[in-house]
Parts: C-alpha cells; structure tokens; sequence
C-alpha cells in the first residue's frame, strides 16, 4: 500500500443523541470533540442522530409520519396545471 493516502483508523466513541447511548468502535471519522471513556482512555466522540438503540426496526418502536400531509404537499407542488 501507498503511504499517507490512507486515513487514521481509531477508536471513536459514537454517542446517540437522541437514546442517550454510547459505543466504541473503530472508524476513520473525525471529530474536534473528545471523551474520556470507561477504560480511562480519551477517544473522539462523533455524534449521531440514529443508532440501533433508537431506530424503531430495532427497537420495535413504531414512528408516526404524516404521509397524509407530505402527499398533498407533493400534488399541490407538481400538480397539472
């Protein structure tokens, strides 16, 4: 492999902001933020709106989507003048 075209692969805690749950994996993302995780070490902290602990298919939680409005959103906008 070429060196230097590769990007870092790391450790990075992703936190869910919206189940407030926290995991650490290995990535190549980048983050200005940091974290000091349960292990004593500091990793980057990447914030994310949708894990496996808050999407309904995992959960099993149903959402509820006004596909009603978003339709007639849809027709008035491209509607057959």
């Amino acid at each position: 492999m070429k060196k230097d075209i590769h990007p870092d692969y790391r450790k990075v805690v992703f936190y869910d902001t919206s189940s407030e749950y926290k995991f650490v994996t290995r990535s190549t993302m980048q983050s200005e933020e940091t974290i000091e995780w349960e292990d004593g070490n500091t990793y980057p902290l990447v914030k994310v709106e949708v894990s496996s602990a808050s999407h309904p298919f995992y959960t099993g939680k149903k959402l509820y989507v006004d596909a009603a409005g978003r339709v007639e959103k849809f027709n008035r906008r491209y509607k057959k003048k």
